[in-house]
């Protein structure tokens, strides 16, 4: 096996390979020229048409556009109810937002333990960390693959808990055969540029459920309503309107929207490539003794927003760090998903420890997210192949 280009070796490829990236075309391009040269540029008619279309290929009933991911998650909270002296479970292993959108409201996070396969939260301890004082669960479909919505649903419906589902990896699954978005009591997105699709910036929340709907629209402009059955006083005139919540201004743009809309068009060009790229990957990796290739509940039908590679340490003689650079040394540019939320200076500030989810926080130490995106090549593929096995080959343990 030839020696790695951190150990001295000929890298296998010059142009860097990232680990995530947009994909662009001409039809992206114009349909945010068309904004640029129409009337409205923020509330017009491309927001309806962009949450019609996500109802469309998501099979939600109701769709609410706003400014990123984040705000998806805050206004989703604010619509279940939650506030001071609640509980909200979730998983570390997730971007810092699904946690702090319970601080927000000022409820209390709860981080509950993932499957050490499929790395998704644990439902039974979900189960367990549930009392009187919780009001919701944010379960995060890490890397796209559908959290166990049968058991979560179930049990959240037993508790009259609300299932919101961090669906920001998610948008292309299906779960049991119904596209993820229409199956949670809410369901929020995000379209951020390394995203499955993107809009540059931008979120939403899906739901079936009218009453999440008709809050959701309110918190995400402000709380205010022109709506006349909304108000608590008689109308002025046409120009008249209240603030009934306190709400905020997580609205998103006409161009963002249409550039959704584009996107939305190729999301199953997008899904069809990511999963021959994933196929490719796991054959290549579940050959190879030194890595954990993550495993697929047969429930989801995944469209993957990350592809996690996972080290044994115990068969190499490097660790995740040094596997890490020696991919950078050749040319891979890799990521790692997640740090383990609660570790973090802000929540140790709050009294949070390490200890409390010793699966999340061993694969935090054993994982990389490798790249996965629609515009990677078979050249691309297969170099990021050969530099994996040359590194795990090169440094397995005898």
């Amino acid at each position: 096996m030839n020696k790695p280009a951190i150990c001295g070796g000929t890298p296998v490829r010059r142009e860097k390979i990232f680990y995530g990236h947009q994909y662009i075309d001409e039809q992206d391009i114009q349909a945010v020229v068309e904004v640029l040269k129409s009337d409205y540029l923020t509330c017009g008619p491309k927001i309806a048409e962009a949450e019609k279309k996500l109802c469309e290929v998501t099979g939600a009933k109701y769709a609410v556009l706003c400014s990123n991911g984040t705000a998806a998650l805050h206004i989703a909270c604010l619509a279940a109810g939650v506030e001071p002296g609640d509980e909200v479970i979730t998983t570390p292993i997730t971007f810092a937002a699904s946690a702090n959108c319970a601080l927000y409201c000022g409820a209390k996070p709860v981080f509950a333990d993932i499957n050490e396969e499929t790395y998704n939260i644990d439902p039974a301890n979900v189960a367990a960390l549930t009392n009187e004082k919780t009001k919701a669960v944010v379960a995060v479909d890490f890397t796209g693959q559908s959290v166990e919505l049968d058991k979560l649903l179930a049990h959240c419906k037993e508790n009259h808990l609300v299932l919101i589902e961090d669906g920001a990896h998610v948008i292309g699954t299906a779960y049991n055969g119904k596209k993820n978005g229409s199956i949670a009591d809410m369901t929020t997105l995000s379209f951020h540029p390394v995203k499955t699709v993107t809009c540059g910036e931008g979120g939403a929340v899906l739901t079936n459920n009218e009453e999440y709907y008709q809050k959701l629209l309110l918190y995400r402009a402000h709380g205010i309503t022109r709506n006349e059955t909304q108000m608590a006083h008689e109308s002025h005139g046409p120009w008249y309107y209240e603030q009934i919540y306190l709400g905020y201004n997580y609205r998103i743009t006409d161009m963002q929207a249409a550039l959704l809309i584009s996107q939305l068009d190729k999301l199953p060009l997008f899904s069809a490539r990511r999963k021959e790229i994933v196929k490719a990957y796991d054959e290549a990796f579940s050959k190879l003794p030194q890595l954990f290739v993550q495993k697929e509940i047969p429930e989801s039908d995944t469209t993957r927003h990350l592809y996690i590679l996972r080290i044994k340490p115990e068969k190499l003689t490097i660790d995740r760090k040094q596997f890490f650079d020696a991919l950078g040394a050749e040319n891979i540019c890799c990521n790692v998903h997640y740090i383990p939320t609660y570790t973090f200076p802000y929540y140790e500030g709050l009294g949070y420890q390490k200890g409390c989810c010793p699966k999340a926080e061993k694969l935090y130490e054993e994982m990389l997210s490798l790249p996965l995106y629609y515009a990677m090549t078979d050249e691309d593929v297969a170099d990021v192949i050969e530099a994996v096995t040359k590194i795990a080959s090169y440094f397995a343990k005898e």
